[in-house]
This record gives structure tokens, C-alpha cells and sequence, in this order.
């Protein structure tokens, strides 16, 4: 059995700083708002999946419980960046092959409540207890980039102009209303050479939900939303790679991407619209090459072309991304996935992109020593 599984209902909290909230406080909001959208009943409910990489243990049950959402199997899942994407992953499966109707998947991290700086990686990892924090590596990543292609450090504020560009349209994001121009990117302070602050994004609170369900679930809700299917889904850990690996080539994206595009016939220009991982400036230049909207070498040249920007044909990170709309981790991959269901029905408000119908959701991350990246979900939509 292969059914089609829909996205019925989605929720996304303003993401920002809340440090006076619990996470559950602030979680429940979202589910809450995708339970309405989607009309589904919560006794119609079979399965949920949670996560958070730092709001203790049992989130699910935590944000659920108080919702009346308990006896049902509420699964926790916990791989970083790329967690609550990795719950879409597992809650389609579970529809598609008959063994739920409906499912809940939530994502929620309270950032603000670990105060500043870059995230708390594992001290036992080899890695992170000599200094390499996501910023240091973004920022090896990006001298090496530089290296090859020919860039300075300056080419990366073009990325952060357009991600606060599209960001300060989008009400639920952290920057809304604030653009920044490429004088304020280049004179922001430095962080880890060439990065400077606003080459990075930000550190912050978010929570997001979507319902999914079966085509027979999506006739009896009726919600009146045009119908959005999950149309494919690719998941893979990082290879553990102890030897010297490319800087400049996301190997797990693109083999996620590869896969994606194989098994669902979907080739890379149909793509309408992305949301993809974009945590540092230079990340989005790579992923443009990784799900191969351009030649390695040509992302800037793409990037200038105004292809990927609103009024575009291939509009990347309208939300703002990870850059503008905020990344509070756990939240982002589920945020994302909300986003493009959202863009492919047409209400998205002033960041709406023109006639979407195929989107693409990506989220990667975890630093592990000898691991390129932990874990990447993709997740495509259509409607």
C-alpha cells in the first residue's frame, strides 16, 4: 500500500525571543492553529512525532499532554537541525502505508533561553571540544569556496541582503520589517573570518505544526484550503567520513536531493519555490549547486540573476529563511515544510510567490567529528 498523504492544517508561532515562556507555552499555539486549519477532529488523531534539541525529554508529551492529545503513540525524535523534519518523514510513511490516517508533527526550541553566542555542541565530541563550532566551520567552508571559485568575503552579503529582503515581508519572521543594505552586513562585527554577524543567522525561539493525512481523511475534513500532497520524502545520516572530505560539497544533500529528484520524477527546474538550510550565508550558495538549480561555481551568478529572489522563477527562502525568518533548530525543518504548504495554497501575504506549485523543504545539521553533516531530510510538495 502507497497512499497519497496530504498536508491538511499548519501552524507557525512569530519566531523571536520569548525567554519568559515555556517551551510547552509556547508550542502549543502552533498545534493548536494546525489543528483548526486542517479540520480534523482530535479523536481522528492517530499518531504524533515531536522534537526539540533543547527542551528536555518527553517534549511531546509535554506540549501534547495539556491539549488533550494523549493515549495515542507520541513519538520523540531528536537529530538536530533537520528533527522535526525527520518527524514528517516518519508521519507520511506511516500514512502512506496505511498504518495511521492522521498524524500531529510539532518542532519547538526556546533559543533565547541559552543566552548568546553559538549553540552548546556535545564536550565529549572530538570536534566541538577543540573549537569547532558551527560558525568556525561555515566560516572554513566559505574560505575555501572563496579559494575556488574566486569570491570575497563581501559576495556573501548579497545573500544576506536578499534573505532580510524577503524576511522583512514575512510577519511571522524574527526580522520582519528589517532590511538590511550591504554597507550594515560588511560593518557588522566579525565573528569567524570571513563571517561577520549578519553573515550568520540567529539565534531565537520558534514553533511549528503541521497535520497530515490520507486522501479520505482530506475529503471528510473539507477544510476549503487547496490541497497540498507531500509527493516525495528523503532522509539520510552523514557518512562517517575520518579521512579529508570536500569543504564546498554538501555530500548528504545532494545525495537526499538525487534521490528525491529519482524517485519522484521531479527534475530540479521544476522547482517553484525552496525553502532551503541557510544558516550561514555561504550555505545557501552551496545548496543552490547541491540540488543543482545551478553549476558548482555559478551560485552568485544565480544568485544576481534575481532567479531565486520574490518575482523570480525559482524563489528560494521567501520566508526569509533561516537568515531572516530565524533558526530555533528543532522548529525549522517542520517551519519550512508549513511555509511551502502555505506558498503552494497562495496565502502567504506580501511573500507570496507567483503561481507556486511544486516546493522543496531542506534541513541538514549536527555537528559530529568525521560527520559532514548529521542528518538531511528533503521533503517535496505539490499541489
Amino acid at each position: 500500500m502507497n497512499r497519497t498523504v496530504y498536508v491538511l492544517g499548519t501552524g507557525i508561532q512569530k519566531f523571536g525571543r520569548f525567554p519568559h515562556l515555556t517551551h510547552k507555552q509556547f508550542a502549543a499555539p502552533a498545534v493548536l492553529e494546525a489543528l483548526r486549519e486542517s479540520n480534523v477532529e482530535r479523536q481522528d488523531i492517530d499518531v504524533a512525532y515531536a522534537s526539540s534539541v533543547f527542551g528536555g525529554s518527553m517534549i511531546g508529551q509535554q506540549v501534547l499532554g495539556q491539549l488533550g492529545l494523549s493515549g495515542i503513540p507520541i513519538i520523540n525524535v531528536e537529530d538536530a537541525c533537520s528533527s522535526s523534519a525527520v518527524g514528517v518523514h516518519e508521519a507520511a510513511a506511516r500514512i502512506a502505508t496505511g498504518r495511521a490516517e492522521a498524524a500531529v508533527v510539532i518542532g519547538v526550541d526556546m533559543l533565547s533561553k541559552l543566552g548568546g553566542g553559538s549553540l552548546p555542541l556535545n564536550r565529549e565530541d572530538w570536534d566541538a571540544i577543540n573549537g569547532l563550532s558551527m560558525p568556525v566551520l561555515y566560516a572554513m567552508r566559505a574560505r575555501r569556496y572563496m579559494h575556488e571559485h574566486g569570491l570575497d568575503a563581501t559576495n556573501f552579503s548579497e545573500v544576506t541582503v536578499k534573505a532580510r529582503k524577503h524576511g522583512a515581508l514575512n510577519p511571522l519572521a524574527q526580522f520582519f520589517q528589517k532590511p538590511v543594505t550591504l554597507d550594515e552586513v560588511n560593518s557588522s562585527r566579525e565573528i569567524a573570518d570571513p563571517f561577520r554577524l549578519l553573515h550568520c543567522c540567529p539565534t531565537g525561539d520558534g514553533a511549528a505544526a503541521v497535520v497530515l493525512g490520507s486522501e479520505r481523511l482530506l475529503k471528510r475534513a473539507a477544510s476549503g484550503l487547496r490541497p497540498v500532497q507531500i509527493a516525495g520524502s528523503a532522509l539520510h545520516s552523514g557518512k562517517y567520513e575520518p579521512g579529508p572530505y570536500s569543504m564546498t560539497t554538501s555530500h548528504v544533500s545532494t545525495l537526499s536531493a538525487n534521490e528525491l529528484y529519482e524517485s519522484t520524477g521531479v527534475s530540479p527546474q521544476d522547482i517553484d519555490v525552496a525553502e532551503i538550510h541557510d544558516s550561514f550565508s555561504i550555505a545557501e550558495l552551496m545548496y543552490y549547486e547541491a540540488f543543482q538549480f545551478c553549476k558548482p561555481g555559478d551560485a552568485l551568478a544565480l544568485l544576481r540573476s534575481g532567479t531565486t529572489s520574490l518575482g523570480g522563477t525559482q524563489v528560494v527562502n521567501p520566508s526569509g529563511g533561516l537568515m531572516s525568518r530565524g533558526h530555533p533548530v528543532a522548529a525549522s525543518g517542520v517551519a519550512q515544510i508549513a511555509e511551502i504548504a502555505r506558498q503552494l495554497q497562495g496565502r502567504s501575504g506580501a511573500h507570496q510567490v507567483t503561481d507556486a506549485r511544486v516546493g522543496l523543504a531542506h534541513v541538514t545539521g549536527g555537528g559530529v567529528s568525521n560527520f559532514e553533516h548529521g542528518a538531511c531530510a528533503v521533503t517535496l510538495l505539490k499541489s
